[in-house]
């Protein structure tokens, strides 16, 4: 079978609502960039766990990836650029990956940074405990160190290195293994007071109120940072933080944390900027999940019923101020997916009366066919997409209730399985689909365990798609080659999946 890692589908539990942008809103900077100063970043949410080696979190990376870093990082472009790692080699069969790292870098505290560190972190970081890494990091077995800058990475099955890379900018933090080497690391003070190798020292942390980091004036990057000291404020009201940016208090605000009417209005003013620049390969989406347990929603006429009501593209231009586009789909970009592309459904009431129909829940003499209760996730564009859905809802007398959750109560909701209601949510799909999007659809990922499959949607040929897509080498492609038969195959047999029901 002809399957790449790129050829996985949208299907099942999980359907893309609208790919949004977390605008950065920041005051200009003027001709050439001068040492010293202070910026004051705005944080909607505070973070408990600042060690981006243990918490895969936008918000952790925003704070903890100032002052800790990863072996790589991605540039503009979307291609790989070194950071502690300075070359990387695979070799023939996949299953060992040698990284050669920098030398001359020392931790905060003024420990050297060594191999044993990523040792360490390898076997006792990211494969056991952090979210997205226990699953890129599944198979492998060791890491050795023939010396002090060299890490060999073993696997038991092959890791393609295009997805290593592009995993290993989120998913590849390193922290001192002298700071946590005999601890349980997940209680480890340095968690919320991390020690790293990067630009900025940490400095303080007052519980919701704000985190302090300073220079590193011994930073491996000569000459680098420019700043002082960075701060960054929580400020979780809207209009507080609003107020801060516009008075001077605060210079930026990350995660898309202000208004979308003062973004709106604020990208026209020239003091200011709103930018999605840096997110290119970490689109985030927000999605409805559809728990399988509710025997209205494991019928597949249900889902593509809601779906077909639901005018994504109407949302995203009237609600969201044109800060987000309607999603696609996982898909190929040669010409043999235009096939798959073009199987998604279109909007259309009429027809989603029509299933709605034919799968027995027909109109009570109320109008009504049955009620959901979705919970959402916080955030404006959840609170307005079920605005969104209630009045969709009322066209088609199809009953929805929405029950807003705060945001502390979202991982004990989540944890519960067998309560678990229709939901929206914010996703962050990252550049290549087995980083973070097949751990939502392979039937072995249902647990308590936040960010997996815990809706009940399971699928045996899915699941040798994710398999066979997760362990595939890549290859250079072959200029304009047409499709194989095999991949005509699998395309097809991928639309027989989504058909049925996924």
């Amino acid at each position: 079978m002809s399957f790449t890692r790129r050829d996985l589908l949208k299907t099942g539990p999980v359907i893309a609502l609208a790919g949004t942008t977390p605008a950065l809103l920041h005051a200009q900077a003027k001709g050439e960039p001068r040492r010293g100063g202070t910026v004051t970043v705005h944080m909607q949410g505070e973070q408990r766990i600042l060690n981006p080696a243990l918490r895969a979190s936008t918000g952790v990376y925003v704070v903890g990836g100032k002052i800790m870093e990863a072996l790589v990082d991605l540039d503009a472009k979307g291609d790989a650029a070194p950071v502690l790692a300075t070359s990387w080699q695979s070799s023939p069969d996949g299953k060992t990956i040698t990284f050669k790292l920098r030398q001359g870098v020392n931790w905060h505290d003024g420990k050297p940074f060594t191999s044993a560190d990523v040792q360490y972190t390898a076997m006792e970081m990211w494969k056991k405990h952090l979210n997205y890494g226990t699953t890129l990091q599944l198979y492998l077995e060791a890491v050795d160190t023939p010396d002090a800058h060299t890490a060999v990475f073993r696997y038991a099955r092959p890791m393609p290195m295009d997805l290593l890379l592009r995993a290993l900018a989120d998913l590849g933090y390193v922290a001192p293994k002298h700071v946590y080497a005999g601890s349980n690391v997940l209680e480890n003070p340095a968690n919320a007071a991390p020690i790293g190798t990067g630009p900025f020292k940490f400095s303080k942390y007052e519980r919701g109120q704000y985190v302090i980091a300073v220079r590193n004036d011994a930073y491996w990057r000569k000459g680098f940072p420019y700043l002082d000291q960075l701060i960054w404020r929580f400020i979780p009201d809207p209009a507080a933080a609003v107020a801060a940016i516009e008075s001077g208090q605060i210079q930026m605000s990350a995660e898309g944390g202000l208004p979308l009417a003062d973004l709106d209005r604020l990208k026209k003013d020239p003091k200011f900027e709103v930018s999605s620049r840096g997110n290119e390969g970490n689109a985030v989406m927000n999605t409805i999940e559809f728990n399988f347990r509710r025997k209205e929603i494991a019928d597949h006429r249900v889902r593509e019923a809601i779906v077909r009501a639901l005018d994504v593209k109407f949302f995203c231009e009237n609600f969201l101020y044109g800060f987000a586009r309607p999603a696609r789909p996982i898909q190929r970009r040669r010409s043999s997916s235009r096939r798959f592309a073009r199987a998604r459904s279109a909007v259309s009431p009429r027809r989603a009366e029509a299933l709605l129909d034919e799968s027995g829940y027909k109109k009570g003499a109320d109008s009504k066919r049955f009620s959901l209760r979705p919970c959402r996730a916080v955030g404006e564009d959840h609170q307005l997409w079920s605005t969104f859905m209630r009045a969709v809802a009322a066209a088609d007398r199809h009953r929805r209730r929405h029950r807003a959750r705060r945001r502390g109560r979202l991982p004990e909701q989540r944890l519960r399985t067998a309560e678990l209601r229709p939901r929206h949510r914010l996703h962050q799909f990252r550049g290549d689909p087995a980083v973070s999007t097949t751990v939502w659809y392979r039937s072995a990922g249902q647990s308590a365990r936040a960010w997996t499959n815990q809706w009940g949607w399971r699928s045996a040929d899915v699941d040798k798609l994710i398999d066979a897509a997760a362990f595939e080498l890549d290859r250079p492609p072959a200029a304009s080659s047409p499709p194989t038969r095999s991949q005509v195959v699998t395309e097809r047999s991928l639309l027989r999946i989504r058909s049925s029901g996924c």
